[in-house]
């Protein structure tokens, strides 16, 4: 506990801590957005695109000025953005071919730039390098007043224009016949998106932006069916991550700050694809073995009452043979358990035959009814 007080009340660790927090709520805010939008894939063009930016940015000031590199970077974003739109409208290419096209020459540029200015020699030149996969060392207290800036811009435009976000966001051509402007709106997405990523790179660096962007709104897509609660939700595990990231990163040595904030945040997307109510691997397989016991408990029952009317007694004892016959093969004795105990129906014997009998209880025959009854209503339902 000592240990851990020590920890919190390091400067740098509460500065880290604060930053991870802020860029992890903005990203998931904002990343719930995009997913929602189906352009997860605009989010990585854009982190990549920011390369060169750092570089020109670098160069323009010609020192690691965080202002210029940070201007730069939502420079090159930007035009990312602009060259995907219209290569989208003025050629066949589709939306994914286009974002794979700007996203690899952006970062070969990115990367040729980077090299040559390590080539120059220089320690300001060599910091260039952390910006493909952040260093959250370096972020500065003043640094947080830029970040924050960010967010507060992002959250307020997200609240001007919430009921024109989310139409878009959900049926673009119902905003679009309805006069609303689709695409100075998703612009407006797409230029906050790029402010996001630009607040990230000292933090995550722009390989791994993508998925501090992604990762919140996907696990928080899961566990509710609101808008607003996805992105309640998604900027709690944004926060969150960036948080334990920080914890972790310094309380251990040699793991970096951004990657463990990834790692979190993607291990709460397995943990949500698996275990959210509803929608979870986990339930969805429970969901399917009780709809597999159910038609198989319907089966014998149907079979029984069948056997029950075809003899018109409602107590006909029904042999084990006679289930084998009707239904392919003998139910598996735990269906035949289950059917016991919910009192559908019950074991006798028949003398002089000495093999397993059963009987329909007055329950069984009207559950049986029930069941022939939804499944007449939805053959009906099925009729064109």
């Amino acid at each position: 506990m000592t240990a851990l007080f020590d920890l919190l009340s390091s400067g740098i660790v509460q500065t880290v801590m604060l930053g991870a927090a802020m860029l992890g709520a903005i990203s998931g805010m904002l990343g719930a957005f995009a997913v929602l939008r189906r352009q997860s894939l605009l989010g990585d063009t854009l982190a990549h695109a920011a390369l060169p930016g750092v570089c020109l940015g670098f160069l323009v000031a010609g020192a690691r000025d965080l202002g210029s590199i940070l201007f730069g970077a939502f420079a090159t974003g930007a035009l990312a953005a602009l060259a995907v739109m219209l290569i989208v409208r003025r050629t066949t290419l589709k939306t994914d071919a286009a974002l794979g096209v700007v996203l690899s020459v952006f970062f070969g540029v990115g990367v040729v730039l980077l090299t040559y200015l390590q080539a120059q020699g220089g320690a300001a030149s060599a910091g260039l390098a952390t910006f493909l996969f952040g260093q959250a060392a370096a972020i500065l207290p003043s640094d947080l007043w830029i970040i924050g800036g960010i967010g507060l811009a992002a959250l307020a435009l997200v609240l001007a224009f919430w009921k024109e976000f989310e139409l878009v966001s959900f049926d673009p051509d119902f905003a679009r016949a309805q006069g609303l402007p689709v695409t100075l709106l998703e612009a407006l997405l797409t230029i906050m998106v790029a402010f996001a990523i630009v607040a990230g790179l000292q933090l995550v660096g722009v390989v791994l932006m993508v998925a501090l962007l992604i990762a919140p709104a996907a696990a928080a897509r899961q566990w509710t069916r609101s808008l607003a609660g996805m992105v309640a939700l998604s900027s709690l595990i944004g926060a969150a991550s960036g948080v334990a990231g920080a914890l972790i990163s310094a309380s251990a040595r040699g793991l970096a700050t951004g990657p463990l904030v990834v790692l979190i945040a993607t291990s709460v997307v397995v943990l949500s694809l698996l275990l959210a109510p509803g929608r979870g691997l986990v339930w969805q397989a429970i969901r399917a073995r009780q709809a597999r016991a159910r038609i198989s408990d319907g089966r014998v029952l149907a079979t029984l009452h069948g056997l029950a009317e075809a003899h018109r007694d409602a107590g006909y004892p029904a042999e084990k043979g006679m289930l084998e016959t009707a239904l392919g093969a003998m139910p598996p004795a735990a269906r035949i358990a289950s059917l016991e105990r919910r009192g559908l129906i019950r074991p006798v014997s028949h003398p002089p035959e000495t093999t397993p009998h059963w009987e329909m209880t007055e329950a069984g025959h009207a559950e049986a009814a029930a069941l022939a009854g939804e499944a007449a209503g939805s053959t009906r339902d099925e009729r064109p």
